[in-house]
């Protein structure tokens, strides 16, 4: 049986849920910037619940959400101030929980179409040196293409700490899983097979289309006969499609209950995954339900 490690869930969500400032564009950096306190609230939330490592708030501070001219003044101060918050809840929990540094997305969620690799390295290697100094591990969040994995893991190779790069699916089920880009999964799985990263990980998709994305990464691991760590942290977000605006709206969610996501986690650890938490949606007390699940596997 595969012994698995508890990740945190969304940030941005639980923030507007516990009465934080929190509006479009800004997201999540809002509270970063005017309540701090309720950004290491949240992290102490899912410290309480069981996760085994917080992700740091760093999801909002790119020029995306915070523009060009906040973002060149404040944008990587946001960032160091966002990892020192999650490793200060640690310190102050007592617990054995590792910070993992976020680097996201420059140009928006679930757009590969705007990506533009020359301006991305700078942006990645900004919140990259702000954050390193305070974080255990490096996780790359709602990546869409290949094209954007491979700017990020130039700059994450100058780090020893351990990488994971996190996927966004299509949210579609299908026999085979494809990336917002259109891209397989196979196809990202055998490139990150020749990058420094220990594990590939799938996050920001509806949790029924995890199941055929960790299928497909075992396909190839055992063609090869390599290995990855697999994650997993699903959203609880109604489906994304192509032409999604991010700052124009909020994505709607929907009700999956503990009780379904446990379900779901239960399924995708059979099939290997090793790390699983959540996103958007996704609470402390889903993340009590994994930890509580994960105790009686001992």
């Amino acid at each position: 049986m595969v012994d698995i490690t508890i990740l945190d869930g969304g940030m941005g969500r639980e923030l507007k849920q516990i009465g934080a400032p929190f509006s479009q564009p800004l997201w999540s950096a809002q509270a970063l910037i005017e309540s701090p306190q309720h950004v290491k609230q949240v992290h102490q939330s899912f410290i309480n619940a069981g996760a085994e490592i917080i992700t740091v708030n760093s999801y909002a501070c790119v020029p995306f959400h915070l523009g060009e001219e906040l973002y060149a003044q404040q944008g990587a101060n946001l960032a160091q101030q966002a990892a020192q918050l999650a490793r200060e809840a640690v310190v102050e929990s007592q617990k054995p929980v590792r910070v993992a540094g976020a680097i996201p997305p420059p140009f928006g969620s679930y757009r590969p179409d705007l990506f533009e690799a020359e301006r991305a390295e700078q942006i990645c290697l900004d919140l990259f040196q702000a954050q390193d100094s305070h974080v255990d591990l490096w996780l790359v969040e709602t990546v869409s293409s290949l094209a954007e994995a491979d700017v990020f893991c130039k700059v994450l190779s100058q780090t020893d700490k351990t990488c994971y790069i996190a996927y966004t699916l299509q949210d579609e089920i299908s026999s085979v899983s494809r990336l917002r880009s259109g891209e397989l999964v196979t196809d990202a799985v055998e490139k990150l097979l020749h990058t420094q990263a220990a594990g590939i990980f799938f996050n920001c998709s509806i949790p029924e289309v995890i199941e055929q994305a960790i299928k497909d990464v075992n396909k190839v691991l055992s063609q090869t006969g390599k290995t990855l760590d697999i994650g997993v942290y699903a959203n609880s977000f109604t489906p994304i499609h192509s032409d999604h605006k991010a700052n124009d709206r909020f994505q709607g969610l929907r009700n999956v209950s503990e009780h379904e996501y446990l379900e779901f986690a239960k399924q995708w650890q059979s099939l290997g995954a090793n790390i699983i938490g959540g996103c958007c949606g996704i609470s402390p007390s889903h993340i009590q339900q994994l930890r509580k699940w994960k105790d009686t596997l001992k």
